[in-house]
């Protein structure tokens, strides 16, 4: 369930760095970067300026992400969207009717996409730039190795994170972290420019902006990825009032007894653990994770 975070920050890392190579490309080869440069005290930058241009550069990117979120997913994990008027089979249609039942007891006025994906991992996400152009998507996996009840329940879930509309929220987060990386990213490179000789300063910096500006982007997905364990908790609590809280704690245990035996089996097989379980990290690790531990969240549902 953390596709759609991983999906959005891929998407804003590849959005913000193409933007920041093609303006300094243009500003250090045509006045040789110094838009910022006053020739003031200091390091000479017009903070004012630097600011603005950061704001700008750091939203633009955000919402450029947002905006290709559901286009995206459907691409990268060959989504196949199901047309509710259309032939399906069975299941197909299960899962359709699930997604729509609980976006109208969600409040949604507009039905979200509903697709599969062919994988054999147990998962789900749900992506899209508004409410109105949401996408709720299914793994093959989640609904051969998982009961109604437990595929209710994550569907639930799913279908929460549209109706609190967490995509919008994380994108103006999003925008916020951008600015700090554009703007702590140029200031950074114009210092390691002046440690070189002058012929050089004008490539020096521009490589040090992409990669400060890489580097700020990784750490800043820390405040990001906090955000989203907080919101997994607030969309558990919201699947549980769509589907009942017995089913949300179901799903959430049939997860966990699924990435336990995943877990076992590349232990045994002596293969590399799957990327993308739906489970906490420990360690530092836990700071990069999207998704708090599965215990944590059962425990927490079960507290309500």
């Amino acid at each position: 369930m953390g596709k759609r975070f991983l999906f959005f920050l891929l998407t804003n890392i590849l959005v913000m760095t193409t933007i920041i190579i093609v303006w300094s490309a243009i500003t250090h080869f045509t006045d040789l970067g110094g838009t910022f440069d006053t020739g003031g005290p200091g390091l000479g930058i017009d903070y004012a300026s630097l600011m603005l241009f950061s704001l700008l550069v750091g939203f633009l990117g955000s919402f450029i992400s947002l905006a290709m979120s559901r286009w995206m997913a459907k691409k990268m994990m060959k989504v196949k969207v199901l047309d509710p008027d259309g032939p399906l089979s069975n299941q197909e249609r299960a899962v359709v009717e699930k997604v729509h039942r609980l976006s109208r007891a969600a409040g949604l006025a507009h039905m979200p996409e509903v697709g599969i994906y062919q994988s054999g991992e147990v998962n789900a996400f749900a992506t899209g730039p508004t409410k109105k152009r949401s996408l709720v998507a299914v793994s093959q996996g989640l609904l051969n190795n998982m009961d109604d009840d437990a595929v209710e329940g994550v569907i639930a879930h799913e279908v929460a994170h549209v109706s609190n509309g967490d995509m919008v929220t994380m994108t103006l987060l999003q925008g916020v972290v951008n600015t700090f990386v554009v703007f702590f990213s140029r200031i950074a490179a114009i210092l390691v420019s002046r440690l070189v000789r002058s012929e050089l300063e004008v490539v020096v910096r521009f490589a040090a902006i992409i990669i400060f500006q890489i580097l700020f982007s990784i750490l800043g997905s820390l405040v990001v990825m906090a955000f989203s364990r907080y919101r997994e908790f607030h969309a558990d609590r919201g699947g549980a009032d769509l589907a009942g809280r017995d089913k949300m704690a179901h799903a959430l245990r049939s997860l966990k007894a699924h990435v336990e035996r995943a877990t076992v089996n590349d232990r045994t097989d002596d293969s590399a653990v799957q990327t993308m379980k739906i489970n906490g990290k420990s360690g530092m690790a836990k700071l990069f994770s999207s998704h708090p531990d599965l215990e944590e969240r059962i425990a927490r549902l079960e507290q309500r």
